[in-house]
């Protein structure tokens, strides 16, 4: 054993992957990448740095070092974090995927760029995190979310969102999804509104999006149009800025997004949840002591569900009008297709700006006319998508659980039977019922198929 970890040390070593305490970093030694990436994220806490440092940077930092940087070089961010209160609330879910909860986020909309995500409650896991110039069209949410169904071959047992139409076709597709596997379901809409600003995951997320990744992005974003880059009500410079700041933009959201879901949490006493990386624990509830609720789903009705809700050709789904994407496009081919990052998004847009403003004065003014056009054709037909009728809300509970379990009453199954337990009449005297074997009982039970293992409580078991 001892000779096969040497020989793993070794060729770790050869290949270079070599971990904190061989890099032996210092703040010295990463002083000059920090400052670089505090542009970015100038109110990224210690365990936030660690992780970009290893993602973005491929550097493994003591999380000591980072702290020790912070202290010398950023104590009044330190002072200022202390200085925080937070405000707890409560959210109620049985399991994973009992609900995936949905959010718009319109702080961009001055740049002209709308934000969206979904995220599954219980484990934390965010399921999309989208940018696009557009957060209000029921068919472009819907797209996300059937986008993640097809990526996981589930759906949840209900989705969630505030009471906005932007929201009406995942409520569509999702109760007729859930309709389609469970008949007994008709005539209740698979979907909460959440109103007086109950949507508390999301609205968590977004403040954390809000501190560790958006400042130094809306600093940038702030320096062109500071220089008089970039105007938002100017068109062509709208369609320019789109079609090199999104497609860069969804990127850097995707490693956020990716980081989040990769690191775990820090204990917290007050949390019944399980600890851990979000991502795993959506994967494998089962380690973490919780149920799964997910409901298998085939690509046969997902595809219905698309093209009963989803109109491919509407023109939401296009960064920019067709033909003005093409023109772009083959401006960007005669650059030499610079790469896209944080220190050269904007001297691209500039180059394609001026490249396309060289051009003859009667071929951009109708290549605008068009998608002048389609921008107002994209606003007009903007919530076309009504939300299926004559469905009634899920029941409310007494508790304040918003899911789908029991058809939206909770675990009030498992309360009952804690009644009878207690309506029990006393045991013999000399009874002793650690000599009662019932393993047998629960294997039989679990191998009826007429019995759903969803049913019986693990406290039970």
């Amino acid at each position: 054993m001892a000779c096969r970890l040497t020989r793993f040390i070794q060729m770790r070593t050869r290949l270079g992957l070599t971990r904190a305490r061989q890099q032996g970093h210092t703040v010295a030694s990463i002083q000059a990448i920090m400052a670089e990436l505090r542009e970015t994220y100038p109110n990224a806490g210690s365990r936030e740095m660690v992780n970009i440092l290893f993602h973005e940077q491929g550097l493994s930092v003591p999380r000591r070092v980072v702290q020790e940087y912070f202290v010398t070089h950023e104590p009044h961010l330190i002072k200022q974090r202390r200085a925080n209160r937070l405000q707890r609330r409560r959210f109620w879910a049985a399991g994973v995927n009992d609900i995936w909860a949905v959010d718009q986020h319109d702080k961009w909309l001055r740049f002209g760029l709308a934000l969206h995500i979904g995220i599954e409650p219980f484990s934390g896991r965010i399921l999309w995190l989208k940018v696009w110039h557009s957060n209000r069209n029921p068919q472009l949410i819907l797209s996300y979310y059937l986008e993640a169904v097809e990526t996981l071959g589930f759906i949840p047992m209900v989705t969630q969102s505030d009471p906005g139409t932007e929201n009406f076709g995942i409520a569509n597709a999702q109760t007729m999804l859930r309709q389609l596997y469970d008949p007994a379901l008709r005539g209740h809409v698979q979907h909460r509104w959440m109103r007086l600003k109950k949507n508390i995951m999301p609205e968590i997320a977004w403040s954390q999006l809000r501190r560790r990744f958006a400042p130094g992005f809306e600093k940038l974003f702030d320096a062109g149009i500071q220089s008089g880059w970039y105007d938002p009500d100017n068109t062509l410079q709208l369609m320019v800025f789109r079609w090199v700041f999104i497609p860069w933009l969804q990127t850097e959201l995707n490693n956020y997004m990716q980081r989040v879901n990769l690191t775990r949490k820090r204990r917290d006493k007050n949390k019944i949840l399980p600890h851990g990386a979000p991502r795993l624990i959506h994967q494998s509830p089962e380690d973490y002591g919780a149920l799964d609720f997910k409901v298998a789903v085939e690509q046969t009705t997902v595809d219905t569900a698309r093209s009963v809700y989803i109109n491919a050709d509407h023109p939401v789904f296009d960064l920019v009008p067709p033909s003005l994407g093409a023109f772009i496009e083959n401006c960007y081919n005669k650059l030499g297709r610079p790469p896209v990052d944080r220190s050269s998004v904007w001297t691209v847009y500039l180059t394609l700006l001026r490249t396309l403003q060289d051009h003859d004065h009667d071929i951009i003014q109708g290549v605008l006319t068009a998608a002048i056009d389609a921008e107002n054709l994209n606003a007009a037909r903007g919530e076309e998508l009504p939300l299926m009728a004559g469905l009634d809300d899920l029941p409310a509970n007494a508790d304040g659980y918003m899911g789908g379990v029991g058809g939206g009453t909770g675990l009030q199954h498992i309360r009952h039977l804690d009644d009878l337990e207690n309506d029990d009449d006393p045991l013999p005297a000399g009874f002793d019922e650690s000599m009662v074997d019932i393993s047998p009982l629960i294997i039989d039970a679990f191998s009826d198929d007429e019995l759903n293992p969803n049913d019986i409580d693990i406290d039970d078991v």
